[in-house]
C-alpha cells in the first residue's frame, strides 16, 4: 500500500455546465500526467465520438472539453493503494465538490464515470443537489457494456 496524492488540478471553464467525476487516476494517468491516459481507457473516444472532434493532443482533448462545456476532476484528493484498481483505493479523502461547484455556478450536472466516484460523491456531498447519473465505465477493466452502448448511453447522457 502506497500514499497517493492526486497530482492534478480540475479542468474547469466559466462555460462549464456539466462536471464528469472520476475515482482517481490511474497509474497510466499519473505516468502521463493527465486524465484518462490508459490507452485502452475509452473516455477520450467516448466523448471524441459524441462531439466530433480529434483528441490527439492534451490540447485536442481541452478544446473538446471547453466546447462541450465539460468540466473534469476526481472524487478522491488523496488515498492509500496499491494498482489502479478503484476496489483498491483506501483512506480517501475527498477533493472539495462543493467549492468548485460554488466557484462555477454554471454546473447544472454531475456524471460519475465509475460507481466508487458516485458513492464517494453521495457520501460526502450528499447535500448537493444538482442532478448527477452514474455512466457505464470507460475503464478497460469495465467490459461487461460494449462500446457502443456505452456511447449511446454517453451521447444521451451529454447531450
Amino acid at each position: 500500500m502506497q500514499a497517493y496524492l492526486h497530482p492534478f488540478e480540475p479542468i474547469v471553464f466559466e462555460e462549464s455546465e456539466i462536471l464528469i467525476l472520476g475515482s482517481f487516476p490511474s497509474l497510466k494517468s499519473f505516468e502521463f500526467e493527465f486524465y484518462y491516459a490508459h490507452p485502452k481507457n475509452q473516455f477520450w473516444r467516448l466523448l471524441a465520438n459524441i462531439y466530433v472532434l480529434p483528441i490527439e493532443t492534451v490540447d485536442d482533448k481541452m478544446k473538446l472539453l471547453r466546447v462541450a462545456k465539460i468540466a473534469l476532476w476526481d472524487i478522491v484528493k488523496n488515498c492509500d493503494r496499491v494498482n489502479s484498481a478503484d476496489t483498491n483505493l483506501k483512506n480517501t479523502q475527498p477533493n472539495d465538490i462543493a467549492e468548485l461547484l460554488i466557484r462555477y455556478p454554471n454546473i447544472k450536472k454531475v456524471f460519475f464515470t465509475g460507481r466508487t466516484a458516485e458513492k464517494l460523491y453521495k457520501k460526502h456531498f450528499y447535500k448537493l443537489l444538482l442532478p448527477s447519473m452514474l455512466l457505464p465505465s470507460p475503464s478497460p477493466a469495465y467490459a461487461a457494456v460494449k462500446f457502443e452502448q456505452k456511447l449511446r448511453i454517453w451521447r444521451e447522457a451529454l447531450l
